[in-house]
């Protein structure tokens, strides 16, 4: 919309300026128009048009470049206003982001160590359990033997036979 009314504005400030802007020559001023040109002298007129296309572009063309260039120019700013802005949403999506990917982060570490804390923990229980239940097995052999020998006993009370009363053996695995 700015471009429009820049290329408006131009033209009409271009328009306004034309004339004055006008080629006529000083000693042409109060003459007016002549049809005829003397023979020694050679057409103004003529040798203006003839090297038109060696001279510089006029004052419209300029004004119509520069606002093309200016219209081109504003655009370009718009788009990178524009791509701009676009960039700051994203970084500030992207910094909440990881601000929330921070906190999870250090919420996920603490938990993690608790974990590792509570394993250590576990694994310092199931060593001491095992310590226990080793050094239960020995008094455990000696219960059950104490039992077979009763048993034995119960046995000889109730008048069964026994071969070899003082060899007790007892089957238990050796690890």
């Amino acid at each position: 919309m700015r471009t429009k009314t820049t290329i408006i504005a131009l033209i009409a400030t271009s328009a306004v300026l034309l004339p004055f802007a006008g080629c006529y020559r000083s000693e042409d001023r109060g003459r007016g128009w002549q049809l005829d040109t003397p023979p020694g002298r050679s057409d103004s007129t003529a040798a203006r048009f003839s090297s038109a296309g060696t001279q510089e572009p006029t004052a419209v063309e300029s004004a119509i470049a520069l606002s093309d260039k200016y219209a081109k120019l504003s655009e370009e700013t718009s788009a990178l206003r524009q791509q701009k802005q676009n960039l700051d949403t994203e970084n500030q999506r992207l910094k909440d982001e990881l601000q929330s990917c921070r906190s999870r982060l250090g919420q996920t570490q603490k938990d993690l160590s608790e974990a590792n804390d509570l394993l250590v923990e576990m694994r310092v229980e199931l060593n001491n359990w095992k310590n226990d239940v080793l050094g239960y097995r020995d008094e455990m052999r000696d219960a059950e033997k104490a039992q077979l020998e009763a048993l034995l006993k119960l046995l000889k009370l109730m008048g069964g036979e026994v071969n070899q009363p003082g060899n007790i053996q007892t089957h238990v695995p050796k690890e």
